[in-house]
Order: structure tokens, then sequence, then C-alpha cells
């Protein structure tokens, strides 16, 4: 009697996950609460932002690291290309844009929060910058929410 309540509870919890396992394939790598969906390591595949005629230009010629934890830790990085070694701005010195701190995820906004506790430009430490977010085929695009910046950037995932 034992052996076959125990042979009924293993084929229960099989194809309970077998369930589980279904779920998740029908609903895809982008399913699930958004804050679980950040966490990992992710490379930028583009960034975009407005050309000199004001349409989007797609720009694929930088290389960028992008880590969330699931503890609530974060780091970015992106190098631009040796040709535009010069730029800075509020988020880029000499061409470079690194900056880590905390985070925090307001689904309801659709936005992430990343608060600046160090960063190759100063005037970011101690800011929080807010930023709109999109999964999508296994890639995360996120741009700013300030009405005076119109960029975007998309990464994909390294791992989880």
């Amino acid at each position: 009697m034992k052996a076959g309540l125990g042979w009924t509870l293993a084929a229960v919890v099989g194809l309970g996950g077998l369930g589980l396992a279904k779920d998740a394939e029908t609903k895809g790598p982008d399913a699930g609460p958004a804050r679980d969906k950040f966490v990992g390591s992710w490379r930028l595949a583009w960034m975009e932002q407005p050309g000199a005629d004001g349409k989007l230009v797609r720009i694929t010629d930088r290389k960028g690291s992008l880590i969330y934890t699931r503890d609530g830790r974060m780091s970015v990085q992106i190098q631009f290309p040796e040709s535009q070694s010069s730029v800075s701005n509020d988020y880029v010195l000499n061409g470079y844009e690194a900056s880590f701190g905390t985070w925090d995820v307001n689904e309801e906004a659709q936005t992430v929060t990343r608060h600046v506790e160090g960063s190759v430009t100063r005037g970011l430490v101690g800011k929080g910058l807010t930023r709109a977010y999109r999964f999508s085929d296994g890639r995360l695009t996120m741009r700013s929410v300030r009405p005076d910046e119109h960029w975007s950037v998309t990464w994909e995932r390294y791992s989880r």
C-alpha cells in the first residue's frame, strides 16, 4: 500500500512538473514577474538615438555589459569605439559609460529605476535614473522617461 502511494505521489509530482514546464514553454522567456526578468547579465545589442535629421539611428559599434542581481544590485558599462573616445556628457566620460548601485521596478508603470552610488561621471552619483522598459524576444529595451531624451538601449541576455 505504501509503495502504491509513493508511486502515485511521484506521478502527481511528475505531472505537475510537466505542467509547469508546459506553462513556461507556452508563456515564453518574457513571462513572469518583471523583477525576475531583469536578473542576470546582459550584453549590449544596439543603441538608438536621433540623427541630424531627427530620425532614429541604430548604433551597433559599441560594446557593453549590464548586470542585475537578485539582491537588488546593478552595474552598467558601455565602451564607445575609438573614433568616439572624446564623447562626454551626463552619462559618458571620454567614450566610456559606467555606473553601479541599486535598482527597483515599478511593474505598473513599466519602469526600472537605477539608484546611482558610483559613476564615471560624478554628476550621476546620488541620482535615480528611471527608464521605461520592454521585454521582447529575449531582449530588454530601455529608454529614458525624460521628455528631452530620445534614445533607447537594447540588451541581449548572457545568462540568468
